[in-house]
């Protein structure tokens, strides 16, 4: 650790070690306990400037995250990079502002649930570009539909910064821009 700071090999080396699988991990109703990340002030200092670092050449101008841990994660990425951040809601209820909000449905996610992701049309403008952060990817379809939504405000998509990459569909890496801290296989 070099000034407090966590070196790249340091932050893996935390994040595999305080990383665990609850249950066995070839039974489908396994999942990743990732919450002793949030309670390591060490690591959690160093996620937010690991994950911007990997789009350092793009400078991004907003950071999305997805809510609920990626906008945990994307707050720590936005105050590094002095962004602002855009919060990406899940399946929110139809209101009389939803002409307002960007919106898209999910494809199959990790749970083969379709989900609504959204956020308010005044937040991202044309000029921007978007980077989207979230601690996991597994099928890529919340980050698709990120990557649609982009769109549909006219802004750039820059890429998507995770910290574990278990995507099932590596054609997907390409468009998405797809950038990992570790893979699922280092878990």
């Amino acid at each position: 650790m070099a000034d407090g700071v966590l070196t790249g090999t340091e932050l893996r080396e935390r994040l595999q070690r305080t990383f665990e699988w609850l249950g066995d991990r070839t039974d489908y109703t396994s999942w990743a306990n990732v919450t002793s990340w949030w309670r390591d002030p060490e690591l959690l200092r160093a996620l937010g400037p690991a994950l911007a670092d990997q789009f350092n050449d793009t400078d991004p101008t907003v950071v999305l995250g997805l809510q609920s841990r990626g906008c945990l994660l994307g707050a720590l990425v936005a105050c590094h990079l002095g962004v602002g951040l855009v919060e990406v809601r899940k399946n929110e209820e139809p209101a009389a502002h939803s002409e307002r909000l960007w919106q898209r449905t999910t494809p199959p996610d990790y749970e083969d649930r379709h989900l609504t992701l959204g956020f308010r049309r005044d937040l991202m403008a044309s000029s921007d570009r978007v980077l989207l952060v979230d601690d996991w990817i597994a099928t890529g379809s919340q980050a698709l539909a990120c990557h649609q939504l982009v769109g549909d405000a006219g802004a750039t998509w820059l890429g998507t910064s995770v910290i574990v990459d278990c995507l099932e569909r590596p054609e997907l890496r390409r468009p998405l821009n797809l950038r990992a801290i570790l893979h699922a296989r280092d878990l």
